[in-house]
């Protein structure tokens, strides 16, 4: 196998000094999220000053290498295959929400839904919908870009903030991307664990479904009382919905997510030229502003990753990992290390999967000496991974949520019913032994 520099840990830092290289993911949580809480306005400190501040302090404790080459060490965390993919996405993200804002796409597909469904039954619907287009399609990303723009424009009629009806969406996506079949974190929890995606959907289910349920009940109860809403009665053509439509069957039919937000690009311009609603260069003007409009999310992400390679090369990732997997007593000590392996590596790493993939080998050596079952032990991979990666504001989900709502991730956060009750049943599974048959 070839050398990968990329995987090694600096041979500067004794072992015993790899708590070091955890701390600018400490210095982050101190700048953005302490300092918002202590001003009690998660507006005040933006997160491109908070990693930019974590950055620099990640690249000043890198020790026995020259400026230049922890910036470089740096720069191979941002230049990661993963990452450089997902900020593809966020351009193409954000050229297709605004060619579909300028051909009236959105509003003709928000006064559709509106004719369609009655109030009462709209939170309910969206975060059915968003479960189910998830599951269907097995990406968080890909639910969040195509729902969360519709699902806005519902905020003003219903007379909901913003960031409520985000979360609703974005809650949604986790659902489907914690079991669909096609979910890169299936694939990623079954492979390390050896087990069958069937097999695993079994179990998962039974972990999750009871949260999916509670929390369709509590949008159905904060629902009804927008029974009597007076909704509007604009007319806009339905065949300007028709990007939308296109986006989720190709989706739904497992085409690649950047292709198929370039398919939905396209359907955009031919609509709006059929029906006259933009010409060719207030269209292209409408392209180049949503790309530029996404440049604070990429900053963020290019930060986050070269930082987050600077604290796996100090030593921080391993540091963290082996303490851990410390004094494990029993199937439950056993279970609830796994859980908090690929929840530290999804902090540290802002990517389910990659979290899972980090884990999954440590994960399955606990599993066979512990006597854990392994379709368990690859449910609490997938179901923890989501859960952390549904509620850290640096994560790609709620980034892109919180862009297209113009708001705080933070904001957001306080909203996502789903993660935190799929988060509790999860303990329970572990504290309970559930499934009984897979414990």
């Amino acid at each position: 196998m070839d050398h990968n520099p990329a995987q090694e840990i600096n041979p500067h830092i004794p072992a015993a000094a790899r708590w070091i290289g955890a701390t600018p993911l400490v210095v982050f949580l101190a700048v953005y999220l302490l300092t918002s809480l202590i001003l009690r306005d998660f507006y005040a400190m933006p997160i491109t000053v908070a990693f930019l501040v974590s950055s620099v302090y990640a690249v000043a404790i890198t020790r026995g290498l020259s400026t230049e080459k922890r910036v470089l060490r740096f720069s191979r965390g941002v230049a990661d295959y993963n990452l450089l993919m997902m900020i593809w996405i966020f351009v193409l993200a954000g050229a297709f929400s605004e060619a579909a804002k300028s051909i009236g796409a959105i509003d003709a597909t928000v006064h559709l839904i509106l004719r369609l469904l009655p109030a009462g039954l709209l939170l309910p619907g969206l975060f059915l919908a968003s479960c189910v287009i998830s599951l269907s399609i097995g990406t968080s990303v890909g639910t969040v870009v195509a729902l969360v723009p519709i699902a806005l424009g519902l905020s003003e009629p219903l007379g909901l903030p913003v960031e409520y009806i985000a979360a609703v969406v974005t809650g949604g996506a986790f659902f489907g991307d914690n079991l669909s079949f096609i979910s890169d974190t299936t694939i990623a929890a079954t492979r390390t664990q050896g087990c069958s995606m069937r097999d695993k959907f079994r179990v998962n289910l039974r972990i999750v479904l009871p949260a999916a349920i509670a929390t369709f009940v509590i949008y159905a109860f904060q629902g009804a009382h927008l029974a009597e809403t007076p909704l509007s009665t604009d007319t806009h053509s339905p065949w300007l919905a028709l990007p939308y439509l296109v986006v989720l069957i190709a989706a739904a039919r497992g085409i690649n997510v950047a292709a198929v937000l370039t398919l939905g690009i396209v359907v955009c311009g031919l609509v709006g030229a059929v029906f006259g609603t933009v010409t060719f260069w207030p269209w292209i003007g409408a392209l180049g502003q949503g790309i530029v409009g996404m440049g604070e999310l990429i900053i963020v992400t290019m930060l986050a990753g070269g930082m987050l390679e600077l604290i796996r090369f100090n030593g921080g990732i391993d540091y963290l990992m082996s303490g851990l997997t410390r004094g494990i007593r029993g199937k439950r000590g056993a279970e609830a290390a796994i859980a908090a392996l690929v929840s530290v590596a999804n902090i540290c790493t802002a990517n389910n999967t990659i979290a899972i993939l980090t884990t999954g080998s440590m994960a399955r050596e606990i599993t066979a000496r512990y006597g854990i079952d392994p379709r368990k032990s690859a449910s609490i991979l997938d179901t923890f991974s989501c859960l952390i990666q549904g509620l850290i504001p640096y994560g790609a989900q709620l980034l892109l949520a919180a862009r297209f709502a113009e708001v705080s991730p933070i904001a957001i956060v306080g909203y996502l019913y789903y993660p935190f009750i799929m988060g509790a049943c999860a303990i329970l599974a572990i504290a309970l032994r559930l499934p009984r048959k897979y414990s």
